[in-house]
């Protein structure tokens, strides 16, 4: 990592309005690893404060430019429901074709290290549709080149959806609900999880630059959480 501190890297970032996104985008820009950080939206969001180091792009995911920004680094926090995408088609498209479109046009960019937000049960061989995908996804971002992949497979997220004029998910309400009485109980592995957590968890490990491809277990990465700490 003293090289990365001594030399400040440029990072991208797709799915800052997301809830792992807006937790993620700050702690990119308080550090001292990036010198930029350019961020990919679908639409003007206006409570996304101005900053010198971040460079905001209106993007459709389905036609990406060919040549984005040089970038050294990528965050892809892209992901709906089948709910709110309306289909299995639409989900499919932002939660895989939105993925690996900004993965591939990153690549190309120059970026080498690749962290991603995937989802627990991932699996391309799942019967379960939304873990089929994920898995899909998983299995395609790790063949583009990348010298560092970093996937993070978080359990039910937990985080403000409202601030984010997002609409709640009855199961990640009902986690919140007793995740107060019952936090210490529930395995690491399945416990819910909050959006900041994996944002830190996800950070830390693209920093660290490990070469190949690293998976983050939802237990494991509860460790980034403070409340969870004996």
């Amino acid at each position: 990592m003293e090289d990365i501190v001594a030399t400040p890297r440029t990072a991208l970032l797709a799915g800052a309005t997301g809830l792992v996104g807006r937790a993620l985008l700050p702690m990119l820009l308080a550090g001292k690893h990036y010198q930029q950080v350019h961020v990919l939206l679908r639409r003007a969001v206006p409570d996304i404060k101005a900053d010198a180091q971040l460079k905001i792009h209106r993007v459709d995911f389905a036609r990406l430019p060919s040549t984005l920004p040089r970038v050294d680094d990528v965050y892809v926090a892209l992901g709906t429901t089948i709910k709110v995408a309306g289909s299995e088609a639409a989900f499919r498209q932002v939660d895989l074709e939105f993925v690996l479109n900004t993965a591939r046009a990153a690549r190309t960019a120059g970026a080498t290290r690749l962290a991603v937000v995937s989802a627990l049960g991932a699996d391309p061989a799942s019967r379960v549709f939304y873990n089929r995908v994920k898995g899909e996804m998983q299995a395609a971002v790790t063949q583009l080149g990348y010298t560092s992949v970093v996937v993070a497979q978080p359990a039910l997220l937990l985080g403000d959806r409202a601030a984010l004029n997002q609409p709640s998910r009855t199961g990640e309400v009902w986690a919140a609900r007793l995740l107060g009485p019952l936090g210490r109980v529930v395995p690491k592995r399945i416990r819910p999880i909050a959006a900041r957590t994996v944002a830190a968890a996800l950070l830390a490990a693209m920093l660290e630059a490990k070469p190949g491809v690293r998976v983050l277990k939802s237990g494991d990465m509860q460790a980034h959480d403070p409340r969870w700490r004996v």
